[in-house]
């Protein structure tokens, strides 16, 4: 029976962070592939308290809340990587952590149904008009009335981002009986009977429910303002699942009291609280046609547990065995391992001849190269070598000597 591969560093001193809550599945991958140096807080930390805290950790993990600036990453010298247990990375400054030689991964799929179904349902109470009847029930008033109240079979659902969430959405919104119709900067294959539209304002003008599942950019901040809420079907419903600099709040407050759309459901917003214990704020809190949810879109058992396993998986195989694939910042690289060999990483600035330098030292040190694999992102390159196991000291010496290296190690 062939043993693990032993690491250069041992496991029990290779410490993780988990942040915000993260499911104990990934603590339960963590464990199981022999790392025992684990912290998981509840709760999102104040940036004094990270930098703190992420002075001595190797690898980090965070939901949508932490933010990673370029001076948190600058004071976590060990860092290796990052896990983002979610699916938006906008919380972390790629190019730095790239920079630096951090990996960055996430959780592109594992809450898109999750996120579906409750936009799904967010669009059937919006349309028959539930949550400000809920309102009322709550305050004692009976508003049993069929004024503004409709079947979403044959009404006509927008959908502004048809990516992973989009599509999936599309699916099980044409199987209620909902026209699609979904507009996205990039070309996509229509799923089912959705049609593509050309413009944003025309998707605006069509759709009885307008659903966003757009990433955190700058093309995207206050894409629904002022305008675009005035362009709206009048008697029209918003949902917002995707980011929340993506909707214009104080418009749609504004919006909502004159009465030009139907309702709306928020999920996300521009400022939110870092943990369960600090009060919420918005200009859409007392509006009765409003569902507001604490970004809880993916916030199920089955997405948080399967994020938790896909991430940590991740982290897993980047400590392991370098493998980088999906990473969103850093050169993919995959090879698989080669017995009686050591594996060194080095990850440098993609400059040219950095690579003829690294082949040198083996030349000159007589060191055998096994496999060799080297792929670029941007600034940063990304090569792995295995070489024979009694020289690996000697040729991680004189890698780090190499100029434009970032960062060298051995992982076996």
């Amino acid at each position: 029976m062939r043993t693990a591969p032993k690491t250069s560093t041992d496991k029990a001193k290779i410490r993780f962070l988990l942040l915000e809550g993260i499911h104990p599945s990934a603590i339960a991958v963590l464990q199981a592939a022999g790392y025992t140096q684990i912290e998981s807080l509840p709760g999102a930390l104040s940036d004094e308290a990270l930098a703190l805290k992420i002075a001595g950790a190797h690898f980090v993990g965070i939901r949508s809340r932490t933010q990673l600036t370029a001076d948190l990453l600058a004071r976590a010298d060990k860092l290796v990587a990052i896990g983002c247990f979610c699916i938006g990375t906008n919380q972390v400054d790629l190019q730095a952590a790239r920079e630096r030689g951090i990996a960055v991964f996430n959780a592109p799929f594992s809450n898109t149904r999750s996120v579906a179904e409750l936009v799904l349902a967010e669009a059937i109470l919006l349309m028959r008009g539930i949550p400000a009847k809920n309102a009322a029930a709550h305050r004692g008033a009976w508003k049993k009335s069929a004024d503004d109240a409709y079947e979403i079979r044959g009404k006509t659902l927008g959908i502004v981002g048809y990516g992973a969430i989009g599509t999936q959405l599309s699916v099980m919104a044409e199987s209620l009986g909902m026209h699609v119709i979904f507009f996205d900067v990039v070309s996509k294959l229509p799923m089912g009977t959705a049609r593509p539209v050309a413009t944003l304002p025309e998707l605006l003008a069509q759709a009885d429910v307008v659903t966003l599942h757009v990433p955190e950019t700058t093309a995207t901040s206050g894409m629904i303002g002022p305008r675009e809420l005035a362009a709206m079907k009048p008697g029209s419903a918003l949902i917002n699942a995707s980011r929340g600099t993506v909707v214009d709040i104080g418009a749609l407050a504004q919006a909502l009291r004159e009465e030009r759309l139907l309702g709306a459901a928020i999920d996300v917003f521009p400022d939110e609280p870092r943990s369960n214990r600090d009060v919420f704020e918005s200009p859409l809190r007392g509006l009765d046609q409003v569902i507001l949810t604490p970004h809880v879109g993916g916030s199920t058992v089955e997405a948080q547990e399967n994020i938790g396993i896909e991430v940590a998986e991740k982290l897993v195989k980047y400590s392991d065995n370098g493998t980088s694939t999906s990473s969103v910042n850093f050169p993919e690289v995959a090879l698989p391992a080669h017995p009686e060999h050591h594996r060194l990483l080095h990850i440098h600035r993609n400059v040219p001849g950095v690579l003829a330098q690294i082949n040198q030292v083996f030349s000159d040190n007589r060191i055998n190269i096994a496999a060799q694999f080297l792929q670029t992102r941007e600034s940063v390159g990304y090569v792995v070598i295995d070489i024979d196991a009694a020289h690996s000291d000697v040729a991680l010496a004189r890698l780090a000597d190499v100029p434009g290296s970032l960062r060298t190690r051995v992982l076996f």
